[in-house]
This record gives C-alpha cells, structure tokens and sequence, in this order.
C-alpha cells in the first residue's frame, strides 16, 4: 500500500475544476517536490470540511484554549491560488479519518482509496497522510467550504441544485402553483 505522507506539506488544499453541476474535486498535497492529487466527491469534502471545523471547536473546547486553535482561519495561510499542475490523479477517495495528536498539536487527515471489497486479489489501498497545524486545517476548511458553495445554486425549497435545463422539486410533488404539472 503506497502511503502519501505529509509531515506537514508545504500546500494542502481542496479544489475542483469544470462547470458546476459536471465539477470534479480533488485535495491536494505538495511538499519537497512531491505533488499528491487525489479525487473525491463534492460531498466529501463538505463532510471532510465540516468535520474539520467540529474536531477545532471540540479541542478549544476540552483543552480550554491552552491548544493554540484559532476561532478562524488565520489570513495568512488563506490559499486562493488554483490547483498545482500537472493536475495527475493518484487514486479516488473512498474514506476518510481525523485525528487529533495532543503531543504535536497537529490535525491528521487521512484519505484512502475507493476499494473492490469483493476482490479478494486487489492491492492495499493507497493513502494520502497530511499532518497540519489547527491554523492550516482551519484554513483548509474555509477554503473547501468555498469551493462547494461555488456550485449550482440550491432550490429554496427541497435544497437540491438548481439546473439550468429546469428543476423538478420533489417537495412540489408534481404541483405547480396549485395546478397539476404535465
């Protein structure tokens, strides 16, 4: 199983390229000349995201501040920059762990190859290992919270996204302005 490791990375950042609704998303790690691109749904880096933002609050929280976790992302580890080139898939995410290291003070982000459970014959999985500080993952979370809210807008309604071709909301249920729709 090859191991991506990043103790810590010079970049770690979540990124998507395409139009909203045919996006593709990707986080990426860079470090003394290695470049690790790994791909990933929309969804996961929301999760990944938001998950981020609750371990934060949780350590301040238990550690009473004596953690060194900003309340935000520090402004100058904000990463506006695009995606590193050449843009090489490495593997697909399948899931995801955090961890909180109380001797260095590090978020751990794990990332591991999508997987044939049935395939009995199939290598280890790889996995892309990124060790950063509170300060880094709270940037890294504003960052990917950004890049999904740059999609399709969502219905006011169902909260699903809104297409160009026409939205059916499902919590219409086939009712248009209190007419039965065709």
């Amino acid at each position: 199983m090859p191991v991506f490791d990043y103790d810590p990375p010079e970049r770690f950042v979540a990124g998507a390229l395409g139009q909203p609704g045919a996006r593709i998303f990707f986080l990426q790690a860079r470090a003394a000349g290695r470049l690790t691109t790994v791909a990933l749904e929309k969804l996961q880096v929301a999760a990944l995201a938001g998950k981020l933002e609750e371990l934060l609050d949780e350590v301040q929280r238990r550690t009473g501040g004596t953690a060194h976790v900003p309340a935000v992302a520090p402004p100058d580890l904000t990463d506006n920059a695009p995606l590193d080139q050449p843009l090489t898939e490495d593997f697909r995410v399948g899931t995801m762990a955090l961890a909180w290291d109380p001797d260095t003070s590090q978020v751990i982000i794990e990332a591991q190859e999508i997987t044939d459970e049935e395939d009995l014959e199939a290598p280890e999985p790889s996995m892309l290992r990124v060790r950063i500080s509170p300060g880094a993952a709270r940037a890294f979370s504003q960052r990917a919270l950004q890049i999904v809210a740059a999609g399709r807008p969502p219905c006011p309604l169902c909260g699903q996204p809104l297409d160009a071709e026409g939205h059916i909301c499902v919590r219409l249920n086939g009712y248009r302005g209190g007419e039965v729709a065709s």
